[in-house]
């Protein structure tokens, strides 16, 4: 039997966001390796080993699909949203640099929570856009300021991966005083927590009204550009340059 490795995005939450691909995948997979709560996602049956681990031991993962594999497993690498997009596709890559193998390796994509949280808003990213992930794990805070400051003085929309945590609930609070000096008062920022999920919540304010404990680790922020507006209940950036 020869051994492939699949990095699947299993889409922000909701079951009906998973792709046909992603379920064609998961059905022919001998084994599952994954974040816990991912992994919980995957319905158990006869034939499929569950590989859980915890949040931050994704080169351990990445190993242990890879070895996997060569033991002529059909391996599913689990990621929410899509797997490119701060997730396992990048682990994956740097352990087969690492170990200077080439395996079978297919990646999956999803859809990202930063998508779907759009889709619900409206068309905020309808113009040029970044995403940035806050965590300072693995980059410091430093870095993140300065890609802050410079997405908001090139005036792009911005979305925030992992805003705050109990661990560190300070750095939001300091992204919002940054996101004030550069944009102001004025500017519209949305909060769309756990997005296709029962949990599912979303609020525009602008910024003079954000507050750090709006956002937790469920939670994509979403920051407007210079002409982003809302139109009843949406909120959209217009796609003409310099619209006003």
């Amino acid at each position: 039997m020869t051994g492939w490795i699949a990095v699947a995005g299993l889409g922000p939450g909701s079951d009906a966001l998973v792709t046909p691909e992603v379920t064609t995948a998961l059905d022919q997979a001998t084994d599952i390796v994954g974040y816990i709560p991912y992994v919980a996602r995957v319905a158990p049956r006869a034939g499929l080993v569950l590989h859980p681990s915890d949040n931050r031991v994704e080169l351990d993962r990445a190993r242990l699909a890879l070895r996997l594999a060569a033991d002529g497993r059909r391996v599913v690498i689990v990621s929410s949203g899509d797997p490119g997009v701060f997730a396992m596709a990048s682990a994956l890559f740097e352990a087969v640099e690492a170990t200077g193998t080439d395996p079978d390796i297919r990646i999956l994509p999803g859809i990202t929570a930063m998508l779907a949280a759009a889709a619900r808003a409206g068309a905020p990213l309808g113009h040029d856009f970044c995403a940035i992930n806050l965590s300072d794990n693995l980059k410091p805070f430093a870095l993140i300021e300065q890609r802050l400051r410079h997405a908001a003085r090139g005036d792009f929309a911005m979305a925030f991966y992992n805003p705050r945590s109990a661990s560190r609930p300070e750095g939001f609070a300091r992204v919002l005083e940054i996101l004030h000096e550069e944009c102001g008062p004025d500017r519209l920022i949305i909060f769309a927590r756990a997005v296709s999920t029962p949990d599912e919540a979303l609020r525009v304010v602008t910024l003079a009204e954000a507050r750090p404990e709006m956002a937790d680790m469920r939670t994509v922020v979403i920051v407007g550009n210079a002409a982003t507006r809302r139109v009843g209940r949406w909120v959209y950036a217009p796609r003409s340059v310099g619209a006003v």
